[in-house]
């Protein structure tokens, strides 16, 4: 998380997680999800607007754009990592 968005996470920028077995493969859909269910502390509507994230939050997977990836079908692979930037700033 970066680019403030770490503040929503109570400051942590990283986040190593082993997510748990399900019968259908991860995607980011289903990440943002376990995300919000486990990891957001606070506002969520400032990170996420319906099942996405919220417009003004950039999503890399593995340094990629995640609108080349697929967006929320990307099926997540072992080791993935995924990028959340907050272009968002107050005035």
């Amino acid at each position: 998380f970066r680019g403030g968005a770490e503040l929503l996470f109570d400051g942590v920028k990283k986040h190593r997680v082993t997510l748990p077995c399900q019968p259908e493969p991860w995607d980011i859909r289903n990440l943002l999800k376990w995300i919000k269910q486990n990891l957001l502390k606070e506002r969520p509507e400032l990170f996420m607007q319906g099942e996405s994230v919220r417009p003004g939050i950039l999503v890399l997977i593995n340094d990629a754009d995640w609108e080349l990836m697929g967006e929320l079908d990307y099926k997540l692979q072992d080791q993935d990592n995924v990028l959340f930037i907050s272009t968002l700033h107050g005035g």
